[in-house]
């Protein structure tokens, strides 16, 4: 089985919805199908057809939630200790074109949120930035431009 890196922030937040649908989702879908089948002639029965369609996507995703779970290879990076851009590292960069500082957390794709700094490991960004180092000028070609971007920080927390 192929093992995918997260963080313990982003396996923890795996285990908690899988948590919530399991424990309390489920079993509040399994009375709103119980009460809506009460209700007599399923075929026009509205609530009922809701509450089974409701139950399909709630084990699809707890199916979802169970694989990535078991193939998560957790990662802490705080206890990581290299010079250069590995998972879980948090990267400063200075954007050559623009003369912007931009910050990155490299993470798993299940953890990527651009809007909190977070880009997955396998994006074009991520990609470019793994095994580089302090003062390396890293070029990504981008649909809208060519960036290019100097590596001036690498921290792990």
């Amino acid at each position: 089985m192929e093992r995918v890196p997260m963080t313990p922030d982003g396996y923890s937040k795996l285990k908690d919805e899988l948590d919530r649908l399991l424990k309390v989702e489920r079993p509040q879908n399994i009375k709103d199908i119980a009460t809506a089948r009460a209700h007599g002639d399923l075929s026009e029965n509205a609530e009922y057809h809701a509450a089974k369609e409701k139950q399909s996507f709630l084990e699809g995703r707890i199916q979802e939630l169970q694989t990535k779970i078991a193939k998560a290879e957790v990662i802490d990076p705080s206890k990581l200790n290299t010079k250069k851009v590995v998972f879980g590292a948090r990267v400063k960069v200075f954007d050559l074109e623009t003369d912007e500082e931009k910050e990155f957390i490299l993470v798993g794709a299940d953890e990527a949120d651009i809007k909190e700094g977070k880009i997955s490991i396998t994006s074009p960004v991520g990609k470019a930035l793994i095994g580089r180092e302090v003062g390396d000028e890293v070029t990504i070609k981008a649909p809208s431009r060519t960036i290019e971007y100097e590596v001036m920080d690498i921290k792990f927390e």
